[in-house]
């Protein structure tokens, strides 16, 4: 999504651009999240700072993050960072630079969504996340009036009568009760939406080449690149590449720290008819209506680039759903993973690599590149052009990092 929808916002600069990726676009990381175009996550995820809440995670306690101890050594020093970032004074600069962004990002997706015919895979009707304990929903209402007073955020506090009228397909009445972003849309096929649009770009003229990155280096007139085709020069090459982006930039001797999160989805076939995207917020997980069953999506886990999979969460998650909902067989035979690319800061780099001209960066999404990847291509393809951002772009610099 990231490196599609850059190429297309370049595109409407008038540049020439070519994209250049060793599958077809949204094969990676953006076919497999939980397809929410998300307006409301005005405040990253932020680490726990209290005892208490690293000992859960320390103890597999919480659904919401796995991890492999064989593979830790490789996350610690990202995650002390971005443990450090957590802290309330800095989380606190981090959200108001990440709302930024969030805030016109289904905007930035409107505009790509109608021009490319893509409107029947999208729901505006926003999604829910569900509590199931009366103590949690009431906390989770509170934070929810003080994002609508700081962010106008809006939503609607659903009691479990409510859930029940809402959603009549679920199983099981919960003691709590829900809230429903109500500004954020959804997609059908998360994949299938990055395709309709790297098929826009193609039809204004853009090209998309097999080609490996690895192959990039300096030339005569800025850089070049192997493809399928032939190699290609350009002035200026924009890395898009998420969790692969720092191991190239290592070549040219720009160092990035990255949090690098797996994630795990399977489809469902189900007969619930659950009408919206619900994310049960005790369990850690999501479950989304999507054009091929119902997909339940997992939290972060720690492990190793090329570990085998290890689908723990995800088996949690679905006996969690099947007391909700009647859930039938798996689509798949064996599950999908992909791994989310997360800054320490939380926010993503955007800008110029310092030292290395026309080299620019747009990568390091968290859980959001599907989201943000319009919004953020857009304040690339601004300054590469020259033109004023619409937003103050120094909270995303690539030299922080």
């Amino acid at each position: 999504m990231v490196g599609v929808a850059s190429a297309l916002q370049l595109q409407r600069r008038g540049w020439s651009v070519a994209i250049v990726d060793r599958k077809e676009p949204g094969q990676e990381t953006s076919y497999g999240n939980t397809g929410i175009i998300q307006r409301e996550i005005v405040r990253p995820f932020a680490m726990p700072r209290d005892a208490a809440g690293l000992l859960e995670i320390a103890l597999g306690l919480t659904n919401d993050v796995h991890y492999r101890l064989r593979w830790l050594h490789r996350h610690v020093g990202p995650l002390a960072r971005y443990w450090w970032h957590s802290a309330p004074a800095r989380h606190a600069r981090i959200s108001a630079a990440y709302a930024k962004l969030i805030r016109p990002a289904v905007a930035a997706h409107e505009e790509f969504i109608d021009a490319a015919g893509a409107a029947d895979l999208i729901r505006r009707k926003g999604y829910r996340h569900l509590h199931r304990e009366p103590a949690a929903f009431a906390r989770a209402v509170a934070e929810a009036e003080e994002l609508n007073r700081e962010y106008g955020v809006a939503f609607r506090a659903l009691s479990a009568d409510d859930l029940v009228r809402e959603e009549p397909g679920l199983a099981m009445r919960v003691a709590g009760g829900a809230i429903h972003w109500l500004e954020p849309w959804t997609c059908l096929d998360p994949g299938g939406l990055v395709e309709a649009y790297a098929r826009l770009f193609q039809s204004r003229g853009g090209a998309i080449v097999r080609g490996e990155a690895a192959t990039l280096a300096e030339a005569q007139a800025g850089w070049s690149v192997a493809t399928s085709e032939g190699r290609i020069d350009a002035e200026c090459v924009l890395v898009s590449l998420g969790p692969w982006s720092p191991e190239l930039l290592r070549r040219f001797g720009v160092r990035v720290s990255l949090v690098r999160k797996r994630g795990y989805h399977r489809h469902y076939r189900s007969n619930s008819g659950l009408r919206l995207p619900l994310v049960d917020k005790a369990n850690g997980y999501g479950m989304a209506p999507m054009a091929r069953g119902l997909r339940i999506t997992t939290g972060a886990e720690f492990t190793g680039p090329d570990a085998p999979a290890t689908p723990v969460q995800l088996r949690r998650a679905e006996a969690a759903a099947r007391e909700l909902l009647a859930l039938g067989e798996p689509v798949e035979t064996d599950p999908w993973f992909g791994t989310r690319p997360c800054m320490p800061d939380m926010l993503p780099v955007v800008g110029a690599a310092r030292g290395h001209r026309g080299v620019w960066m747009n990568f390091g999404h968290g859980h959001q590149g599907f989201t943000l990847g319009p919004i953020t291509g857009r304040l690339v393809a601004e300054l590469m052009s020259g033109e004023t951002p619409f937003a103050d772009p120094h909270p995303y610099r690539p030299e922080r990092v």
